[in-house]
């Protein structure tokens, strides 16, 4: 198995693993965590996918859409992080438990 096969493997199970912590916790702070873990496999996997092999040269297209990549994360995990801190002064909470719960079990919604 070469490295950028490896690389890919990781990169996907870095999305999927991301992916279950964002479909399943209901903690904010989590589901961003989880978030970020997926961008990052999807970092991995494009530049696993811009090595070519070892005579050419990698393209660096997938390397720019990386680094701009790495940029919008930070960004959105800072205004993310500002939202949670929002909701949780405003709400007393900074979980999503009670939207997880029956409609009808919904009486102290935010």
């Amino acid at each position: 198995m070469t490295p950028d096969v490896l690389f890919k493997y990781v990169a996907v199970l870095l999305f999927v693993i991301g992916l279950y912590g964002m479909l399943s916790q209901p903690h904010m702070l989590r589901k961003i965590l989880a978030g970020n873990l997926m961008s990052v496999g999807v970092f991995l996997f494009m530049i696993a996918t811009a090595a070519r092999n070892a005579s050419i040269t990698a393209d660096p297209v997938p390397h720019a859409m990386v680094i701009t990549g790495i940029v919008v994360s930070i960004s959105v995990t800072a205004l993310a992080l500002m939202l949670v801190e929002r909701i949780q002064r405003s709400s007393k909470r900074i979980h999503l438990y009670w939207w997880f719960r029956h409609p009808h079990d919904r009486d102290d919604e935010p």
